[in-house]
């Protein structure tokens, strides 16, 4: 199990490293525009939209911001979102899981297929790679003084916890697909603060690379994140320690 630790600490770190306020805020915005419309503007009924404003919030997203993603998905004639994923390979065979939204189809699939030609990469048909990656639930829960984290633990793990990973300001859970929504419930009845939570797409399978290598592929990887319609990219580049301190010597 520790490809998903490793995996998760490397998300968040990177996550950190790369946030762009405005960005995070458009992204959210999509994800609660799309929950309200799919399921109704009430949270309490609605877990994907009471998971989304869960992010929202943190993020330090204003309140009004919230308000106004949830009017806006019952206006007439509003935007509408299309859930699209892609997949392919960059720089040495690296694996790339793309999940998109977006209001006009065409713009994205050039905009996704000219990156992965850009950068020395293919894209592939949807379902090729779906072998390489499974959809988990990933839980950022941040700690504090109070928290008896023995006994959190044991908590999460009778609930369906798969994995638990202790930073040194978070801890990194991981369940299965399924157990997602029973780990969630024990969270919100603990009363204990998300940082962030999601189903996300976790390698199988790392794939390894040169330095140089790695470089052009990361390379790919910013202009995906950086594409207003892309809202997760995720790949199987094995960051070893190695790798990550030639990277950060840079």
């Amino acid at each position: 199990m520790a490809g998903h630790s490793k995996w998760a600490n490397i998300k968040h770190r990177k996550g950190a490293q790369d946030a762009k306020r405005a960005k995070m805020f458009t992204r959210i915005t999509k994800e609660i525009q799309v929950a309200a419309k799919e399921g109704g503007p009430d949270p309490e009924s609605n877990p994907r939209l009471r998971l989304a404003i869960q992010n929202a919030r943190s993020v330090n997203m204003p309140k009004d911001n919230i308000k106004r993603a949830i009017a806006k998905a019952s206006e007439a004639g509003g935007d509408s979102y299309q859930e699209i994923t892609f997949e392919g390979y960059g720089p040495g065979g690296v694996a790339v899981f793309l999940e998109c939204m977006t209001d006009n189809n065409n713009r994205t699939v050039s905009a996704v297929r000219s990156i992965f030609n850009k950068r020395g990469g293919s894209m592939g048909t949807n379902g090729s790679l779906s072998f390489l990656f499974e959809q988990k639930g990933v839980f950022q829960i941040v700690k504090n003084d109070d928290m008896d984290l023995e006994a959190l633990e044991l908590e999460l793990i009778d609930a369906g916890a798969q994995e638990i990973e202790m930073e040194e300001e978070l801890v990194i859970v991981t369940t299965a697909k399924e157990d997602f929504g029973s780990v969630q419930k024990k969270l919100d009845q603990l009363g204990v603060q998300v940082e962030n939570a999601g189903l996300q797409r976790v390698p199988n399978t790392y794939k390894e690379a040169d330095l140089n290598t790695a470089k052009k592929f990361l390379r790919m990887i910013d202009d995906f994140e950086d594409n207003d319609d892309v809202q997760n990219v995720y790949h199987n580049l094995d960051m070893t320690d190695e790798l990550a301190k030639s990277l950060e010597s840079e």
